[in-house]
């Protein structure tokens, strides 16, 4: 047996007992509106000036927060958007969704908004980190993603602004060819600015994404193979978004196997174990859509009509997506589709089947494919 397969192998049977995300997610992302003032080339939500008269409402977030801490693992609740700065009423549903044991973290979009006595509203709310979103080295270059000059400069001044008020920093950067030359120079800005994660998402063509070229495969592979060794050097934690296979990378590398989520270094370590859309993860539209991620716009269930929980344990999409076996071409055949799966949001994207091949991963099953897989589907 292949020795990185072989050690996928170790480390799903040492944490299958720890994590069972057939009964719940690490990670629940809810967009608590789609309003935002930018109008950012990648923006998979499509985000608008105006908050939406459909999107949840107040007692509607507080019954949704109440139902999430039913999944009684305390799962990552990551308040994002949009704007999520654009409700008045955040830090309230921050407040309540600490009070019920959900370990919360905010994506603001820097905007004049994350001012210091906002981030004082979010530290006292128990809000355990901030994630802005940085997308290139050279202020220039960050601005026309974002679609505003100055944007770069707002996003500086937020980062200030929650650090001053004890609130750990990530920073989001989406990569495409078009930015793809920047993370270099990015790796050794960011370890200036103190961060504590840096979440590199990559390119999902969805939303106003679609305009955007994609990294190729061998492009996903060279950046995944040198993430994986920045992540020996770096000052911060390294996380792969929307590129399942870096999982395999750091295996096929003699490395253990990246954590999912965030680490917040509370005794509920991220498992180290295959995260991906439906599987450990779960995301929540503004008017109330489960999807199995904010990439993959399937509704299984919306939160107006059903429970949460209930959706993501027992619904039919959801519970496909958690099935090895559903998994069609070489992503069915690779004997890392337990650890990966590939992504099933930019599978769909790029082909309409939510269980093809992920184009972006140019890996070919070692001898014999499945004959030889070592992730079985036991313990899904």
């Amino acid at each position: 047996m292949d020795p990185s397969a072989q050690a996928a192998r170790s480390e799903r049977d040492g944490m299958m007992e720890m994590v069972d995300f057939d009964e719940s997610p690490f990670t629940i992302a809810w967009e608590l509106t789609q309003a935002c003032a930018y109008a950012c080339k990648h923006c998979r939500a499509e985000a608008q000036p105006r908050r939406n008269p459909l999107e949840l409402d107040t007692d509607e977030g507080m019954r949704l927060i109440d139902q999430l801490a039913g999944f009684g693992t305390r799962p990552i609740l990551v308040l994002t958007g949009g704007d999520p700065l654009m409700r008045r009423d955040l830090f309230e549903l921050a407040g309540h969704a600490t009070e019920r044991g959900l370990r919360v973290a905010l994506t603001p979009t820097a905007t004049a908004l994350p001012t210091r006595a906002r981030m004082a509203q979010a530290a006292e709310a128990g809000i355990r980190r901030v994630a802005f979103s940085v997308d290139a080295c050279d202020p220039e270059v960050h601005d026309a993603f974002r679609g505003f000059e100055g944007s770069f400069a707002r996003t500086r001044s937020g980062m200030e602004n929650a650090a001053a008020e004890g609130l750990p920093l990530q920073i989001n950067t989406t990569v495409c060819a078009q930015n793809v030359d920047q993370l270099e120079r990015m790796a050794v800005m960011l370890g200036e600015w103190g961060i504590v994660q840096w979440s590199v998402f990559f390119l999902v063509p969805t939303g106003r994404g679609k305009a955007l070229e994609m990294l190729d495969a061998d492009g996903h592979e060279r950046v995944l193979e040198w993430l994986n060794e920045l992540t020996l050097t770096a000052p911060y934690d390294i996380k792969a978004t929307a590129a399942p296979q870096y999982r395999r990378i750091a295996l096929q590398n003699g490395g253990a196997m990246p954590g999912a989520g965030y680490h917040f270094g509370d005794g509920l370590e991220r498992p180290p174990k295959g995260v991906n859309d439906a599987r450990g993860f779960m995301f929540v539209s503004h008017r109330g859509e489960v999807m199995p991620s904010g990439f993959l716009p399937l509704a299984a269930g919306n939160v107006r009509q059903e429970d949460p929980v209930t959706i993501y344990r027992e619904a039919q999409l959801f519970r496909d997506l958690r099935d090895p076996e559903k998994l069609k071409g070489k992503c069915g055949e690779c004997e890392f589709r337990e650890v990966c799966g590939g992504s099933r949001a930019r599978a769909y994207a790029m082909t309409g089947d939510v269980f093809a091949s992920d184009p972006s991963c140019p890996y070919v099953a070692a001898d014999g494919g499945r004959e030889t897989t070592v992730m079985s589907a036991a313990g899904r």
